[in-house]
């Protein structure tokens, strides 16, 4: 009678029940980890390169007025040849990756899920849990890194940052946690159809070299293959770019370089092709203000948060129907 008892009792309970003990218990390990240093490490040695050569060349300029802190982030410096951007768009995938690929399979190679959901947590709690502080500790490594990129800028250009460049920093943190946030959703979908932890990040791996190299050309084929022999009207030429730019916007990575360039480039004004008064107002410099800037990457962040949210449905209803007894 007890034991029945108790069961009903865990069935009314709240679903989400054990969430924080799984949270704190793996945020804790992905903090303390030697993965965790080796990918923050590695994020630290790739994007100093750009920033170093970035501010050697801010340093000679001297207009106040040219959003020196934001150009930190998109200049590409000849030394270099690729801006800090850039290769965050690198490498934000590898380290999501990195943290997400044996989230789940892990577990049931260790033998460890059956007696872990065998307590009060459930299923809901569990992925939740994972995926969560797996997103807290990339969004406190990024932290952190825009951190250190911002005292570099401090001290070596002289200038303290606006409060328009800050508050537009802070939106390309949103926007960066939100691009990490999509990849790790990935991982852990791979981690909960496969066992083996190798397949996993075989899979995600592939899936973001297929995003990053492939794609790009297959989209490019499919619009030489749907475009008009000749475009003889400025119409067919527009229709031509959307159909371009809707294909390659199925990219997380072309989602995120579109989102950080409406947010860290105050000039853009446009991220399609360019009407007449844009034009005019492109010419004469005149960055847009920070609303309308957000109005026009909102669909690019729409984008990133509903392929994260879907991504992660799949491998909730996913886990939900596998077996997980020993």
């Amino acid at each position: 009678m007890r034991r029945n008892d108790s069961r009903a009792a865990r069935r009314q309970g709240s679903p989400f029940t054990g969430l924080g003990p799984v949270f704190m218990k793996e945020l804790s390990d992905h903090l303390s980890s030697v993965r965790m240093m080796v990918l923050t490490l590695f994020v630290l040695a790739f994007g100093a390169f750009p920033v170093a050569s970035s501010l050697q060349t801010l340093r000679t300029v001297v207009d106040p007025n040219s959003f020196l802190f934001l150009r930190i982030f998109t200049l590409e410096p000849e030394q270099v040849g690729i801006s800090f951007i850039a290769a965050l768009n690198f490498i934000i995938p590898l380290m999501a990756i990195g943290l997400g690929f044996d989230s789940v399979n892990s577990e049931f190679n260790r033998r460890t899920l059956s007696r872990v959901l065998s307590q009060p947590i459930y299923r809901d709690a569990l992925l939740l849990g994972k995926f969560l502080a797996g997103l807290t500790t990339f969004a406190v490594a990024l932290v952190a890194l825009w951190l250190i990129v911002v005292g570099a800028g401090l001290l070596l250009l002289g200038v303290p940052p606006r409060g328009v460049e800050v508050a537009r920093g802070l939106g390309f943190l949103v926007v960066s946690v939100a691009y990490g946030g999509v990849w790790l959703a990935i991982a852990m979908l791979f981690s909960v159809l496969f066992r083996s932890t190798a397949t996993s990040a075989l899979c995600a791996l592939g899936l973001w070299l297929f995003f990053f190299l492939l794609w790009p050309q297959l989209a490019s084929a499919v619009v030489s293959g749907v475009a008009p022999s000749e475009i003889r009207s400025l119409e067919e030429y527009a229709a031509v770019q959307d159909i371009a730019m809707g294909l390659m916007r199925f990219s997380p990575g072309t989602l995120f370089s579109e989102a950080v360039l409406g947010l860290l480039s105050p000039e853009t004004r446009t991220l399609g092709p360019m009407l007449p008064a844009q034009m005019r107002g492109a010419i004469m410099g005149a960055p847009l203000p920070f609303d309308q800037s957000l109005l026009m990457i909102w669909p690019q962040i729409t984008g990133l948060v509903a392929g994260m949210v879907v991504v992660f449905a799949a491998a909730y209803v996913i886990f939900q129907r596998e077996e997980v007894r020993a």
